[in-house]
């Protein structure tokens, strides 16, 4: 570990982690903490895949609680203005960061199994068409894209933001469902096969970032009395 840069400003939101600060070894260390993270989801999520309660079976696999995984938690170093966004509490030793989200390791997981299976078969011209292959990547690249700037703005405390960005990540979704559903892809074996496997995880995506929507929602009608 690096010493702390005794020339940060005062509103340095690492001030309050202690005296050190992590150099790029340590990160680098933690960064595949979080991608193994994303693995280990996936992993719980294709074994749970044929429950109608996956969502919640895999959220409490991960050790995020029963119900519903998204409410309101705790991040480790926001303990007084906890929203439903935020990450659990992970201890006081531990640093959260986006990479903690359930929602951001959800959304990457699901996505990452998404994206593999497609890719597996997209690079074969006689079974997938191209411009369908080019087109439905775009469109699952787009949905990922905004559904994590979304969570950006969850962790910063933006509901308004955050929903709107939500939105753009459904209506990214829902082309990708239009393209399964289009002619083209019912004529080729490979797609509709892809097809059966994926639907269900795209429909699962949608179930969170919808909860997610509602949860902002709560959180932007309260009466600003409730919040003091």
């Amino acid at each position: 570990m690096s010493d702390y840069d005794p020339d940060g400003g005062p509103e340095n939101e690492w001030e309050e982690r202690g005296e050190l600060a992590w150099n790029e070894f340590d990160w680098e260390r933690y960064l595949r903490e979080q991608d193994d993270a994303i693995h280990r989801y996936l992993g719980f999520y294709e074994a749970f895949r044929h429950s109608p309660n996956r969502i919640d079976a895999v959220a409490e696999q991960m050790g995020w609680g029963p119900g519903n995984w998204s409410d309101d938690t705790e991040a480790a170093e926001t303990e007084e203005d906890a929203t439903p966004a935020e990450a659990p509490d992970f201890g006081e030793a531990e640093i959260y960061t986006l990479h903690k989200n359930p929602i951001f390791i959800a959304t990457k997981a699901i996505y990452l199994g998404v994206k593999r299976q497609w890719e597996l078969g997209a690079g074969d011209a006689a079974k997938v068409p191209p411009p369908l292959a080019l087109a439905l990547l775009a469109s699952l690249h787009r949905g990922e894209e905004q559904a994590v700037q979304a969570i950006h703005a969850l962790d910063f405390g933006d509901f308004a933001m955050a929903v709107s960005l939500f939105k753009r990540a459904l209506s990214a979704l829902n082309e990708s469902l239009t393209l399964l559903n289009s002619g083209d892809a019912t004529r080729h074996r490979a797609v509709m096969a892809y097809r059966e496997e994926t639907l269900p995880r795209l429909f699962d995506l949608r179930e969170i970032w919808l909860r997610v929507i509602s949860e902002c929602r709560e959180e932007l009608d309260r009466p600003v009395d409730e919040e003091s």
